[in-house]
Formats: C-alpha cells, sequence, structure tokens
C-alpha cells in the first residue's frame, strides 16, 4: 500500500517546532508497518535531491512554475520536494525576526495544489494530510484518494481571505469561515478520517469552549474522529546510541548520564550542588513560558537552576532576557534552537519542565523520559496520557504533574519532583520507569 504523506515539516531536513519530529516518527512507524512511504515537504532552501530530475506539475498560474524533485533521503527512504522558486523562503513560516512572511496564504496555498497534482499524477492508495499547511489539498482534487487528516496543533489553523475560495476549483464551501478561508475546517470536513495525537486531546477537543472554534465540525465528524498516541522515535531518541552527545548510558547504568551532567553544569558555567531543571521548546503562550518564567523567582528556595532553549515571540523572550540579569546563577537562556544542546539538556538535566495550557500530545517529555530526565508537566492533552504522577501513583510514577497550570502549582509540583530527587532510590525507579 501506497502512501503520499504531506507535511510542512520533516526532521532532521526541516524542524520549527514538534511537527517535524512527528512526521519523522510517523513516518517510520509506517515504514515499519510495511507501507510504501513518499513523504512530500515544500522545498524551502533550493535543495537537491541525487538523481532527481524536476518534474513540471499543472497548477494554477498563482502557483507557478511548480515542480516535484522526487528521489530519496540519505537513509533511503522516500522523499518528493515541491519547488516554488517565486516564492521559496528558507523558514517554513518567519522571517529572521519571527515575523509570519506576508505571502505566507499564497505560498501554502501553491504548495496544496502542487502536492494535488502529484497525486493526480501519481495517485496513491491513501493520502495522508499532517496540520492546516497540508488541509487545502483536498479542495484541489475532483477525485481524491481515500484520506487521513492528523491534527498535531489545532491551534494555528491557517485562516487566510476569502477571496482566495475562488480559487479552490472542488468543494470551496467546506473552507468557508465566517467569510475567510479555513484550511483546516475544510481538511477537517472532507477528510475520510481525522486523526489527533492523544486520545485525551480528542475528547477534549469536541468540548464547547477547548475546541478553538471547531468544536461543531469536530464532533460531526463522529467515530472517524480518533486520538491515536504520538510514539518517540528511539532511532533518533537513543541514550545509548546518541552521536550528538560524548556519552552514552542505559536504564540501571546512568553513569554517563552523569557525566553529560557535569559537561552541560560546566558549560552552563554553574555549580553543580543542586538539580538542573531544562526546557527545550517554543517560546510562545501555548507553551506556558510565562508559567516557566514565573518559577524562577522561587528557584533558589526549591535549591535548583534552570535552563531555558527556545526561539519564538519576541516579548517572552525578552523577559526571559531580563530575569537571566536578574538571576544569573539560577537561570539561563539560550535563544535560538541547536540540536546538540537540545539533546545535552535533555540527557543531562535532572527535570524537565513542561508547563503548556494545552498540548495535543508533546514529544519533549517523551524525549526526557527516555534520557532519564524527570518530567514536571501540565495534565492537558497527551501529557496526561504519558507521564503518571508517582505521588498520585507511588511506584509507578515516571514525573509529576502539576495540580494547577499556574506558577504557583508549577513551583509546588517542582518542590515534589525535586523531594523525590533527592532521594536516590525513588529517583532510580522513575527514572528506569520513564526510560522503558
Amino acid at each position: 500500500m501506497r502512501v503520499l504523506l504531506a507535511s510542512a515539516e520533516l526532521s532532521p531536513l526541516v524542524k520549527a517546532g514538534g511537527l517535524g519530529d512527528a512526521v519523522a516518527g510517523l513516518r517510520g512507524a509506517l515504514i515499519r508497518a510495511g507501507l510504501d512511504v513518499e513523504t512530500v515537504i515544500p522545498n524551502y532552501r533550493g535543495w537537491r535531491l541525487d538523481k532527481s530530475v524536476p518534474q513540471p506539475l499543472d497548477v494554477p498560474k498563482w502557483a507557478a512554475p511548480a515542480s516535484a524533485h522526487r528521489g530519496r533521503m540519505a537513509d533511503g527512504t522516500k522523499l518528493t520536494l515541491i519547488d516554488v522558486p517565486e516564492i521559496r523562503r528558507s523558514h517554513p513560516y518567519d522571517d529572521s525576526e519571527g515575523k509570519a512572511f506576508p505571502d505566507n496564504d499564497q505560498r501554502f496555498m501553491a504548495f496544496a495544489a502542487a502536492v494535488a497534482a502529484l497525486a493526480e499524477m501519481d495517485p496513491p492508495d491513501i493520502l495522508h494530510l499532517n496540520d492546516w499547511h497540508t488541509g487545502p489539498i483536498l479542495g484541489f482534487l475532483a477525485e481524491p484518494p481515500p484520506s487521513v487528516l492528523t491534527i498535531h496543533n489545532l491551534a494555528y489553523q491557517g485562516r487566510i481571505n476569502g477571496g482566495w475560495l475562488d480559487d479552490v476549483p472542488h468543494r470551496p464551501d467546506a473552507y468557508e469561515w465566517f467569510g475567510d478561508l479555513n484550511p483546516l475546517s475544510g481538511a477537517i470536513a472532507l477528510a475520510d478520517r481525522v486523526t489527533t495525537v492523544s486520545p485525551t486531546f480528542a475528547e477534549e477537543i469536541v468540548v464547547d469552549g477547548s475546541g478553538f472554534d471547531l468544536e461543531e465540525p469536530l464532533r460531526n465528524r463522529g467515530s472517524n474522529l480518533v486520538g491515536i498516541l504520538n510514539g518517540l522515535d528511539t532511532d533518533v531518541w537513543n541514550p545509548a546510541d546518541d552521536r550528538l552527545l560524548d556519552h552514552s548510558f542505559e536504564p540501571g547504568h546512568l553513569d554517563g548520564k552523569a557525566h553529560l551532567r557535569a559537561e552541560l553544569v560546566d558549560r552552563l558555567g554553574w555549580q553543580i550542588d543542586g538539580p538542573v531543571i531544562s526546557m527545550v521548546t517554543r517560546i510562545t503562550d501555548q507553551k506556558g513560558i510565562d508559567i516557566a518564567l514565573g518559577t524562577v523567582p522561587y528557584l533558589e528556595g526549591i535549591g535548583a537552576r534552570f535552563a531555558l532553549l527556545g526561539s519564538g515571540d519576541a516579548v517572552l523572550a525578552a523577559e526571559a532576557r531580563a530575569l537571566v540579569e536578574e538571576y544569573p546563577d539560577r537561570f539561563t537562556f539560550l535563544e535560538g534552537y541547536d540540536e546538540a544542546m537540545a539533546h545535552l539538556l535533555f540527557a543531562g538535566a535532572d527535570i524537565y519542565l513542561m508547563p503548556s495550557r494545552f498540548e495535543p500530545c508533546g514529544l519533549t517529555q517523551m524525549q526526557a523520559m527516555r534520557y532519564g530526565t524527570i518530567p514536571v508537566t501540565s495534565a492537558v492533552g497527551g501529557l496526561g496520557d504519558t507521564v503518571v504522577d508517582d505521588d498520585v501513583s507511588r511506584g509507578n510514577g515516571t514525573g509529576f504533574l502539576a495540580h494547577d497550570v499556574s506558577a504557583t502549582g508549577f513551583v509546588d509540583a517542582l518542590h515534589r519532583a525535586v523531594r523525590a530527587w533527592r532521594s536516590p532510590r525513588r529517583r532510580s525507579g522513575i527514572q528506569r520507569r520513564g526510560m522503558a
């Protein structure tokens, strides 16, 4: 069975957030299940694939010229790059200042039209869409193949000017949303199956006030809306064989983690006299950055230090930089993204902080657990599906859940996590269960 897997991101080629990791993991899982998977993404940087001959695509004038570069990645998996040179950008969504490109509407509508042309030229058995960026594809297909839409983040819907509805040749009514074109609502209506990335998130989003205004379209899908818990690509996230780290380790043998902890503390210029908290994330309101920053004044009382890696919202980033000036011995902000540093923060830290306001599934809590780092998270969405609070289920826990999504709630949860961390026997049990 042949699957055409469409996405705006694919790790490690292009990654702005968790979508790239999730799609890479999904692709790997489908391949291991015996499916023939071709992943298609925009050609952001004019990449070229070995032995790839560009195939012109029949697209509307506003999306032309467009071509498909079909080849394979270094690991042998199939990859197709959609190239529209006139609207090519080096980043999926934002410029160097974190501002959305003004032509994102045209860029992703052109991508959708091009993928649809590819699907008509070489029809797959299943068309698998991921998030709003791929939603319009179904509107460019007169007779779509069987289709699946996976919603990774419902908050981002890609709503654009309703004038674009005139450019959708099939079922524009499905995409009309209070005068605008909503790529995600259209795909929710038209896809044969809709999945989300955790069972709890699938239950949450059909409740009024929790589905980002799409509760009714989601409820209308009935049993065709299913929550399937994200997994983790354990080939990439493997502490026993991580090429980005200088030391390896595995459950029951954590000497390598101790070495990495010492390396992390040294690189951050800290003392090694208490637990190290890390957070690797987009700097956005959804991720609860203000909540995380609200814990900083209490770090001395907790007896911990906190390292935050990420980029995004300029106002929140400025607040983080100001806190570094105020609490230089307790908090550091590593602005931007560095894959090697991310791996070191997952592996070398003792506690991982994740105060998300909503979280369809989340991957970083699983990455932290994989590396023996105790997660402290909110209980929303997939976080409650993947983290077991060791105070609630003593001896079975894999981390700690905050009772309240606020700075106060997370200070309390951090206190509980630090108490567990200071008990070697309890700490090793939580680590072992999380790494399993």
